[in-house]
């Protein structure tokens, strides 16, 4: 009887605990839903359709962020511009190379913040090595973290002119994209004496993702 009733217990914590798991979930899918009628609307007032896909831009948008959601703290959402372009494809290309641009300055930015604060060294200067190598890598970052970013959706409007606005989204998971920072600032200290005198404090300030 004891043992029936210890299995009992154990099956009443099992299901409790598989209800509040299935309620955060409800939770979660519930408020991801508000986000992206938001965002819904506010594409139809401005006029963004979907671009390249068939599928439809509510399920599109939904997908997007239940990816990100995911992947947590490791995923970070990167997005593009192309304005007044006469042709789609054009435009998608503009916009995906803005994205790779976007990401190179703020990987750009966070390093020479962390480096500022956490080291000391003389960077005052705009046009010390130090503030080269930090344009450098900004540079390299550009072109290597195309390969890692995961496209999610591109939308289009057109212009009073007959012109196409478009705009790219894409997510990155920073803990894939480490390699390609990494990559950049080998690329990037080759040039850079001081750099590689802090070679290895860059280099953990590299590898981990950046706020």
């Amino acid at each position: 009887m004891k043992r029936f009733l210890s299995i009992l217990l154990a099956v009443c914590v099992m299901a409790s605990t598989a209800l509040c798991a299935a309620e955060l979930d409800k939770k979660t899918l519930k408020r991801l839903e508000k986000e992206k009628k938001e965002k819904l609307k506010e594409y139809k007032k401005q006029g963004w359709q979907l671009l390249g896909s068939t599928r439809t831009i509510d399920g599109t948008l939904m997908r997007h962020y239940e990816k990100l959601e995911k992947l947590g703290d490791d995923g970070r959402e990167v997005s593009g511009i192309a304005t007044s372009v006469k042709s789609k494809n054009n435009g998608k290309q503009i916009a995906t190379n803005n994205a790779c641009i976007t990401y190179g300055q703020q990987a750009g930015s966070t390093l020479r913040g962390r480096v500022l604060s956490e080291s000391n060294v003389n960077t005052t200067d705009p046009t010390t090595e130090f503030e080269n190598f930090f344009q450098a890598y900004e540079r390299e970052v550009e072109k290597e973290i195309k390969g890692e970013m995961e496209e999610s959706f591109s939308i289009i409007r057109t212009n009073p002119d007959g012109t196409y606005e478009v705009q790219s989204y894409f997510i990155v998971s920073e803990s894939a994209a480490s390699k390609a920072r990494m990559r950049a600032l080998e690329n990037s200290m080759r040039e850079s004496e001081m750099a590689r005198a802090h070679a290895e404090k860059i280099s953990g300030f590299v590898q981990k993702a950046f706020e």
